[in-house]
């Protein structure tokens, strides 16, 4: 399992949109879900996530074993529920790839560039997770869709950049291409092996928000900016294997 620690890539500009989000994120975890208390986790999963069947009208009212949906639920939790987390380290992972693959599409673009193009990539991450099964009252939660348009956008644009990861009991540096097309390769697996209304992972959510952030990068990227970036030198990383 490849787990990413850092990159090579330079930055040019502060990450302030990435750090933003982040800070957003978290303080959502702490104000809305109670530091993850069950009944704080709870009540906010269900207020905020994105029920799929409860968005599009598809399921009859029900109260039973899970969140109340009455078939009327509202278009915000598109947005809402890219700031829940269903636990402790799902909060912790997700942020912690903003951070590794953000800073860089955030210099590739400018933050207020980068704000539309993460929530965009969020809300095709909805959709395609929603598509798979739109009578599903499992909610919705998590940044992971929106961050993995995120990753489409790196691996387009820095293909080749080194990216630090843990691997098993050792590191290995790889170019952002093999360890971003392992992650979309393990979310294609991982998607035949859990039927659309169980719960876990959004899978479908993961690819969606990859492939949308492939597509939007190119209309959200400055060319100049780009152009800068790449103009930068690389971060040394040393004392470790390489690929």
């Amino acid at each position: 399992m490849l787990l990413p620690l850092r990159d090579e890539n330079p930055l040019v500009h502060k990450p302030v949109a990435t750090i933003i989000l982040i800070v957003a994120n978290v303080l959502a975890w702490f104000g809305l879900q109670g530091f993850g208390s069950p009944e704080g986790l709870y009540t906010s999963v269900c207020n905020f996530g994105l029920i799929p069947g409860d968005l599009l009208g598809a399921v009859p009212v029900d109260t039973a074993g899970g969140c109340a949906v009455d078939g009327n639920g509202s278009y915000l939790t598109i947005f809402s529920s890219m700031f829940m987390h269903g636990g402790w380290m799902h909060l912790i992972g997700n942020m912690w790839f903003l951070w590794i693959f953000g800073d860089n599409v955030e210099d590739a673009m400018g933050p207020v560039r980068f704000v539309l193009f993460y929530l965009l990539c969020g809300v095709a991450a909805a959709a395609a997770q929603t598509a798979t099964d739109p009578s599903s009252v499992i909610p919705m939660v998590g940044a992971s869709g929106a961050i993995g348009g995120v990753m489409g956008a790196y691996a387009l644009l820095y293909p080749r950049a080194r990216i630090l990861n843990w691997f098993f009991i050792t590191t290995v540096s790889v170019p952002a291409f093999i360890m971003l097309g392992y992650w979309v390769l393990i979310q294609f697996l991982g998607s035949f092996t859990q039927d659309g209304g169980g719960g876990g992972v959004a899978f479908w959510a993961h690819i969606g928000g990859f492939i949308a952030g492939a597509a939007l990068v190119w209309v959200f990227r400055r060319e100049d900016y780009v152009r800068e970036h790449l103009n930068q030198p690389r971060r040394a990383t040393a004392n470790h294997r390489w690929f």
